[in-house]
């Protein structure tokens, strides 16, 4: 253990967590550190750490995976079921999904605390295969709203955040790496989903479609479920609903504010990529591709930005990763026209996209005590969940307002992103100057 961390420790400031969110200060004099924090207290590895991280990645392929795939659903709806409905108004079933999954954070996160991962996964599991069967027999669009927009939703982040937690219990050192290999199955999903549901929609229709879906997320959660394991023995039921104090440390606050404006922008082109290709021209059938490609990025970017984050910190790739995230849209997705230009966009924007989610959870448990990871991680997807909730909608009104450039969508989603990260620079900055060290 180096000097540094050795200091920290006397001074009860505890770092650590992963990619896919905490706060490390102690704020609190009554409040003694915990010895299961120390570095020497994570296994880095093993089969119980690993089978949990086996189990997460194939939660995240069905569950997180489908949901960065809303844009085949958008693009599907548009010519079909909801033909009769504005895109802006189809948008709110993607952003409301979005949001809900965001908010049940918070919920999630502290029974988590409270119970361990395996009774929520089972909860989330069935949710998740109701709500994706209850959407395959959907007409109206009410009815979208509440199967895929809420139940869907609600199932997708009873699954996510305690896979990803207990993942954060086995690893410290390789915190970010485990983290990007569950959260590159979220990536993999939103290749797969987007391929298979453009291959069986014209051929099986939409409701077996959708079934069929339902049937693979039953299969993959049913192993999680058997795999994902927490390595706290002692779970902290005793502890209250919402503690104040995780909002008085300054960085947490900052990655809070960051992640605020990153969220608003940072699923603009997840939602419309499809659209915005067959509107410069691109057949529907390749444009389907375009958003697998986005996600195939993504695999990548949750994959080799983690394993250098253990290297070189997390914040010191997260900030970064973020700012490239928003100027990749600004630079390249506006003036983005030919098929080339736009599959290369959609492999870069994948790409660091893909870190910023990978990492954004380990730099949350980065500065956070153990016992609280799955509070802290669902207090900042909660409260993120609001402007992942507007960013669509805006989106298209701003895409109907002007008669159907996308000029201004793209200028509002790289410049929020871009600013967002900047937040995150000061968070970074901030930690700099305090005596948690340069590692992060």
């Amino acid at each position: 253990m180096s000097d540094i961390e050795k200091q920290s420790m006397k001074e009860s400031i505890v770092g650590v967590l992963s990619n896919s969110s905490a706060t490390v200060v102690n704020e609190d004099p009554s409040r003694p550190p915990s010895v299961t924090d120390a570095d020497d207290s994570f296994p880095d590895g093993g089969a119980a750490a690993w089978l949990t991280v086996l189990g997460a990645f194939l939660a995240l392929f069905c569950s997180f995976g489908q949901l960065n795939s809303f844009g085949t659903f958008q693009t599907w709806y548009a010519e079909h079921q909801l033909s009769h409905l504005p895109p802006s108004t189809i948008a709110w079933i993607g952003s409301l999904q979005l949001w809900v999954f965001f908010f049940s954070g918070a919920f999630v996160g502290r029974l988590f605390d409270a119970q361990g991962p395996r009774l929520i996964l089972l909860f989330g599991s069935l949710i998740l295969v109701f709500g994706t069967m209850m959407t395959s027999i959907s007409t109206q669009y009410y009815q979208y709203v509440l199967a895929q927009g809420i139940l869907v939703a609600i199932g997708i982040g009873t699954v996510f955040y305690p896979s990803l937690a207990a993942i954060s219990t086995h690893f410290k050192k390789r915190r970010s790496t485990a983290l990007g290999i569950a959260i590159a199955g979220s990536g993999l999903g939103g290749v797969v989903y987007p391929i298979m549901y453009q291959q069986l929609f014209n051929r099986v229709g939409f409701a077996w479609t959708v079934r069929i879906s339902g049937f693979i997320s039953l299969a993959l959660c049913g192993v999680a479920i058997a795999t994902v394991t927490s390595r706290l023995s002692k779970p902290q039921a005793d502890m209250p609903w919402f503690n104040a104090n995780v909002l008085r440390d300054t960085p947490f606050r900052l990655v809070i504010l960051g992640s605020i404006l990153i969220s608003f922008g940072l699923f603009i082109p997840f939602f419309y990529i499809v659209d915005y290709s067959t509107d410069h021209g691109i057949s529907p059938h390749t444009a389907f591709y375009v958003l697998s490609v986005m996600n195939a990025g993504g695999i990548v970017g949750r994959l080799v930005p983690a394993y250098l984050a253990d290297v070189w910190g997390r914040f010191n790739i997260l900030v970064p990763c973020a700012f490239l995230t928003g100027l990749s849209v600004l630079v390249f997705w506006t003036f983005a026209q030919s098929l080339v230009a736009i599959m290369l966009f959609a492999v870069v924007y994948g790409f660091f996209s893909g870190a910023f989610n990978a990492l954004i959870i380990p730099c949350v448990v980065e500065i956070s005590m153990v016992h609280e990871y799955g509070t802290r991680i669902g207090v900042l997807y909660s409260i993120i969940s609001f402007p992942a909730l507007c960013g669509g909608p805006v989106a298209g009104a701003m895409l109907k307002a002007s008669g159907g450039s996308y000029l201004g969508m793209t200028m509002l989603a790289g410049a929020t992103i871009v600013a967002g990260s900047l937040f995150m620079l000061w968070a970074r900055l901030a930690l700099g100057r305090g005596s948690r060290g340069p590692e992060y």
